[in-house]
C-alpha cells in the first residue's frame, strides 16, 4: 500500500479546532469530501484517551481503504496497527522508527531545511511534510519555509512531498509549479462549519478542476 499513497489532500486532525463534535465525525466528513491521508493528532491526550480514539478513527479509515498516520506516538501506531507514523525534527530519529515499525509502515518526517529533507530521505523516510510555508495558529513556533528553500529540497530529494502550514484556498494556487505531492491541511478543513465541502473544494482547486 505504502508505495501507492495519494497525498493530494492530507488532513492533520485538531481537537481544539474541530467543528464536529467528535474527530470521528470530522473525519469522516473529510474523507468523504476527498481527503486521502487522515493524520491523527493529539497533543492534549492521554496515552489511553489517544489509544482509544485512534482505534475508533481507523474502523473509518478502514472503511473508506484511506491511510490513517499517527503523528509523534510509535506506540500508537503500532497498537493501533495504522498504516504509519509521523515525526517531527524533536520526536525519535527516522532511522529509529523505521528500525521499530518494519518495512511496510510509512513513515513521514517534518523539515523546513535542505539539509533535514535530505537526512529523512537518507534515514528511510517515505513522505515528507514540509513548512510551515505560512504562519499558522496551530504551530506558532514553526519556521517558516520560502518557497525557494521547498524548490531545493524538491529538487534534492525523490521522495513525496506535502506542504503545511497555512494551507487553504487563496495561498494553495502558489504552489502550482513546485512539484508538490500534495496539501497538509488543518483549519481549512477541519474547522468549517461543513467539513465535506470546505475539502471537497480545496481538492478541485488543488487539481483544477
Amino acid at each position: 500500500m505504502k508505495n501507492n499513497i495519494d497525498y493530494s489532500l492530507y488532513l492533520c486532525t485538531d481537537q481544539d479546532l474541530m467543528s464536529t463534535a467528535t474527530v470521528e465525525e470530522a473525519v469522516e466528513q473529510a474523507i468523504l469530501g476527498g481527503c486521502t491521508v487522515i493524520q491523527l493528532r493529539e497533543k492534549h491526550s492521554s496515552s489511553l484517551s489517544f489509544y482509544k480514539t485512534a482505534c475508533r478513527v481507523k474502523l473509518i479509515t478502514d472503511r473508506y481503504h484511506i491511510p490513517l498516520i499517527i503523528n509523534d506516538r510509535v506506540d500508537i501506531a503500532l497498537a493501533v496497527d495504522a498504516d504509519g507514523i509521523h515525526v517531527g525534527q524533536s520526536d525519535l530519529p527516522c532511522s529509529v522508527v523505521r528500525k521499530i515499525i518494519g518495512e511496510d509502515k510509512i513513515i513521514g518526517v517534518s523539515a523546513s531545511t535542505l539539509a533535514q529533507a535530505i537526512q529523512a530521505e537518507k534515514d528511510g523516510a517515505d513522505y515528507l511534510g514540509v513548512g510551515a510555508m505560512y504562519s499558522t495558529s496551530t504551530k506558532t513556533d514553526a519556521k517558516v519555509v520560502t518557497m525557494e528553500e521547498l524548490k531545493k529540497i524538491r529538487k534534492a530529494v525523490k521522495i513525496p512531498i506535502v506542504v503545511i502550514g497555512g494551507i487553504n484556498q487563496s495561498t494553495l494556487v502558489n504552489f502550482k509549479d513546485c512539484g508538490i505531492n500534495g496539501l497538509a491541511v488543518v483549519s481549512a478543513i477541519i474547522s468549517q462549519k461543513d467539513i465535506k465541502r470546505a475539502a471537497k473544494k480545496l481538492l478541485q482547486q488543488y487539481k483544477g478542476e
